[in-house]
């Protein structure tokens, strides 16, 4: 860029442009989409990028785009291609009259790629949210310290399948990649609310079985596992997956914390029933909800 430290305010986003990098730092506010608050700010470099665009947009506005090179972003790799338009972290919107400012960057963007714009990246150019990070899925509660990714199930969500399996922990030098499918879209197993499954070495040819079932995968649902929550968290272990395989090929491994025998006591899975009666009462499980469930713990004895 010929110039380090301009800086060009959008809508939702802040482009503060470096001799190597473009700062996008996000603007924090009610209306402001939750994935780019809990992003906060990404420092691009210039050598992640493959193109940069500049179109029309909606009532008034121009946008600008900085396109990156496949592989070089691990959220944009995780997200694969299901994010809404409207949370592109890489689009800035401006006001129509800012166009010619906007063309200005655009050239100067275009001006700065490297050499290898044209090609895929073979390593992430962009960083990841950092762990720990953790969210609470439909079936169970997901985290990350950096090292492993630890599922902990809620009796009121997990199938009789994933309690017999027990709490899980993966960790990462035993994996070979992450599939999310995002809770906004039709892809997922729970009235289409998505997913993300851990790929273990190994298994990658393995076609899996359904999520609700894989103790290597939580299901999302109405509030639970949102964008702006499962996503980061998604590209967090994508990065360190990457990161751990470029040091060679580890033998997978699992840790698993043995389930305790109390749980499949008839006394415990009468009282999850009646938790789940309760549940059933106050609206927050349907009839068909409640008969599914109550017909799996009752399977456990």
């Amino acid at each position: 860029m010929s110039r380090m430290g301009d800086v060009l305010a959008g809508f939702h986003a802040v482009w503060e442009f470096d001799t190597d990098s473009v700062l996008i730092r996000f603007e924090r506010g009610i209306r402001r989409p939750k994935l780019f608050q809990a992003l906060g700010e990404r420092r691009v470099p210039y050598e992640a990028l493959k193109s940069v665009e500049l179109t029309p947009g909606r009532r008034g506005t121009v946008v600008l785009r900085a396109v990156p090179r496949p592989g070089a972003d691990p959220l944009l790799e995780a997200a694969a291609g299901q994010l809404k338009e409207d949370l592109d972290p890489y689009r800035l919107v401006l006001p129509a009259e800012r166009e010619v400012l906007a063309e200005y960057y655009r050239d100067e963007l275009r001006g700065a790629l490297g050499p290898d714009a044209a090609r895929p990246a073979e390593k992430h150019l962009v960083t990841a949210p950092e762990p720990p990070l953790t969210f609470k899925a439909y079936d169970g509660k997901a985290s990350f310290d950096g090292s492993a990714v630890a599922f902990r199930w809620f009796w009121t969500g997990a199938s009789s399948a994933k309690w017999k399996c027990g709490d899980q922990s993966f960790p990462v030098d035993g994996l070979a990649g992450v599939e999310w499918r995002s809770p906004e879209g039709g892809a997922g197993v729970l009235s289409g609310n998505g997913y993300l499954r851990l790929v273990e070495k190994g298994a990658e040819g393995r076609r899996p079985g359904e999520a609700d079932q894989d103790p290597a995968s939580v299901v999302f649902g109405l509030g639970y596992g949102p964008v702006h929550e499962s996503l980061p968290f998604a590209a967090a272990v994508l990065q360190a997956v990457r990161a751990a395989g470029s040091d060679g090929d580890a033998a997978p491994r699992r840790a698993v914390r043995p389930r305790d025998d109390t749980r499949r006591d008839p006394a415990d899975i009468a009282d999850r029933i009646r938790q789940l009666g309760e549940l059933h009462t106050a609206g927050l499980l349907t009839d068909a909800e409640f008969t599914s469930k109550k017909a799996e713990l009752l399977a456990e004895l």
